[in-house]
């Protein structure tokens, strides 16, 4: 069967090869159409959409999926299709005096054969965002998503195979063996978004082909309390953008770094706006259960670990329930004076798990940042404009949100992507256009150049001119 779905992927492949050939530079009312397709798929199939990832998770929230997902996708292809005209255009670049008159052009072309891997956590908007930029740059695409959202997975190939021609856009679907052929073919450029471990090994089997990558990773990434801010609107935001799908965000803020002594107080008031999101647990179709249940006993055993170890775990479960491992259903959980080797503290958590950590000063919230790897994302509260300057300047991360959670994901007007072990590369809006396109430089020479003096045989000539270039450039 595995042999199967890789001719499949192969065949796919050529044949989007060779419709590219066939178009190499599709106008705009292509792109444009191919766009209003994908609009049209998640316009028409929002309800089917939200059951199938409801299925994989056992339960997920409607609203979110609309929200996180749904919502994020037509926004995207929204502004995409108001922009697109002006990605497109050939752009006049400044000539240097001495190329005068000659004139300079960038050329944004399309790359072909596009592949993108997506994951579990958000499988509609992390397969179709990077779809979105790579249709607007006149690319074909192919799509592998995750073998831990079967249903969603089956559904995607089956819309894309009744709203495009499989030359244009196709879904491959399959377990990790096909993700391992799949990141090997030779694509013109490849996405993937998931964890750093696989993000190396994806980026491993691509150089094999020169094929340039983006990957979209995660990592630890901060919360950060300032002295300066309010703690009641800072634990709220922090509260929801921890818990959204459950924790399973790859920008949810990781841990808490707060000032020393305000540990105690910030739990309670973490609590307390937990329990006003989520009264309920068990049957609440608000709130997310865990992917599967390999993920679930992962964090059982970080917080086992971590309360044996001494730390003061508190589970907030607002109306005392009975929690099975059937239901996958993981109560929020905090985690204060978790010491620096423990699994919580080393991995990312990837669930409603939140530690808690202390810092002295400015200075120590910094150095705990730094010692790890770059965070795909960084969240600081607080009025202090100061301490927010050195926070921005002396600490590196894939986005930062001040004094909310999450939200430089959703600005199309601004990049999006990681740093370091969190990423390479961005996409959204025009910068996803950008990455998907080769932005070729072009010269164009003018009949009154005179370049031609500059070429043998050298004389007194070439010398005044070669001179005069000296002086002026």
């Amino acid at each position: 069967m595995l042999q199967v779905r890789q001719d499949t992927l192969r065949d796919r492949f050529e044949r989007q090869r060779a419709a590219f050939q066939a178009q190499p530079f599709p106008d705009l009312g292509v792109r444009r159409d191919r766009l209003q397709r994908l609009l049209a798929l998640t316009e028409k199939h929002e309800a089917d959409i939200c059951a199938a990832i409801d299925a994989d998770f056992g339960g997920r929230s409607a609203h979110e999926t609309r929200l996180a997902e749904l919502f994020v996708v037509r926004a995207g292809i929204r502004h995409t299709l108001s922009h697109l005209r002006g990605w497109m255009r050939e752009r006049r670049i400044a000539t240097t005096l001495p190329f005068l008159p000659g004139r300079n052009r960038l050329l944004p072309q399309p790359l072909g054969v596009v592949g993108v891997v997506s994951p579990w956590n958000y499988p509609f908007q992390l397969a179709a965002a990077p779809v979105i930029a790579a249709l607007a740059a006149g690319n074909r695409v192919l799509v592998k998503p995750s073998e831990l959202t079967p249903a969603f997975s089956a559904l995607l190939e089956k819309l894309a195979g009744e709203h495009f021609a499989p030359d244009e856009l196709s879904v491959i679907t399959g377990d990790a063996e096909m993700g391992k052929a799949f990141v090997s073919m030779p694509f013109d450029h490849l996405l993937f978004t998931g964890s750093t471990a696989v993000g190396r090994q994806v980026a491993i089997a691509a150089a094999a082909n020169l094929t340039p990558v983006t990957l979209e990773l995660g990592g630890k990434s901060p919360a950060i309390f300032d002295a300066s801010c309010d703690l009641d609107a800072a634990t709220s935001s922090v509260a929801y953008g921890k818990l959204l799908n459950a924790g399973q965000t790859c920008i949810a803020p990781d841990y808490l770094l707060v000032p020393r002594g305000q540990s105690a107080t910030v739990a309670v008031k973490l609590a307390t706006a937990v329990a006003r999101l989520y009264p309920t647990l068990r049957d609440n179709p608000d709130y997310t259960a865990i992917i599967s249940d390999r993920h679930y006993q992962r964090l059982r055993a970080m917080i086992t670990e971590a309360r044996d170890a001494g730390a003061d775990v508190v589970e907030i479960n607002p109306a005392g329930e009975e929690l099975g491992t059937a239901d996958r259903k993981l109560p929020p959980t905090l985690v204060r004076n978790a010491g620096p080797d423990l699994r919580l503290m080393r991995e990312e958590i990837f669930g409603p798990v939140l530690p808690i950590v202390e810092y002295a000063a400015v200075d120590d919230a910094i150095d705990h940042v730094n010692r790890a790897d770059r965070p795909l994302a960084l969240y600081w509260f607080g009025h202090d404009s100061r301490n927010r300057q050195r926070i921005l300047h002396e600490t590196l991360a894939g986005g930062v949100t001040i004094n909310d959670c999450m939200l430089h994901l959703v600005q199309e007007n601004q990049p999006f992507g990681g740093v370091g072990a969190s990423g390479m590369g961005a996409y959204h809006g025009e910068w996803g256009f950008r990455t998907f396109s080769k932005e070729k430089p072009v010269f164009l020479q003018s009949r009154l150049s005179a370049g031609g003096l500059l070429r043998p045989p050298y004389g007194k000539t070439f010398e005044r001119l070669f001179s005069l270039l000296t002086h002026i450039t």
